[in-house]
């Protein structure tokens, strides 16, 4: 990798949990340089400002968190299983979250909705990625005859994905993981209804 490509990714990187932490609308281009250890200079060489800078801090920290449920499904055998360890990828968001600063599909969902559209339509299709992710799974479940054929694999999914975010939220709010531990506990309860004995 180059001189110019390692800046480039170590911008990112650093400013991917800046952003996740701090929020894109209250973090500023001196935060950056804070961060990173570059001069004012150093940033604007590599990007023409704090939205390029943002949109591909989200693009990565995404990446991660989806390298994140690769790895955690990788041994589970059962689609339950596997939906279940996407699950424990959030299982510690006050300790532990996904990615430094929380989870960034939450995080840029609930600053985006109103402010930078860019941004607004990255966590779109994050979202909508996390839903498929999760869907695809129950639905090879579906076809091996695991899972009942009654379940709707995309509303189920939705469900997962909608109850896993909330979890995360209250829990961060409250510092308290119980909440993203009840939330997993009525997932693993409402999947199993649909298992084929």
């Amino acid at each position: 990798m180059r001189k110019g490509e390692k800046t480039r990714q170590h911008i990112i990187e650093k400013s991917a949990g800046l952003f996740n932490r701090k929020g894109y609308a209250g973090s500023s281009i001196q935060d950056i340089i804070q961060v990173t250890g570059l001069t004012k200079g150093g940033v604007y060489r590599t990007f023409s400002g704090k939205d390029e800078i943002a949109l591909e801090a989200f693009d990565y920290a995404s990446r991660i968190l989806i390298e994140k449920f690769l790895k955690a499904t990788e041994k589970a055998e059962t689609a339950i299983d596997k939906v279940m360890a996407v699950c424990t990828v959030y299982e510690d968001p006050v300790n532990h979250p996904p990615i430094e600063g929380g989870c960034p599909l939450l995080n840029a969902a609930v600053e985006a909705d109103d402010g930078y559209l860019p941004l607004r339509e990255k966590a779109v299709a994050a979202h909508g990625k996390f839903i498929a992710f999760i869907q695809s799974i129950l639905n090879e479940g579906v076809s091996t005859g695991e899972l009942s054929s009654a379940l709707n694999t995309e509303a189920f999914a939705s469900f997962v994905v909608s109850s896993l975010e909330g979890g995360v939220m209250a829990s961060r709010l409250t510092r308290n993981n119980e909440h993203i531990g009840f939330v997993i506990q009525q997932i693993k309860l409402v999947i199993s209804t649909y298992q084929k004995i």
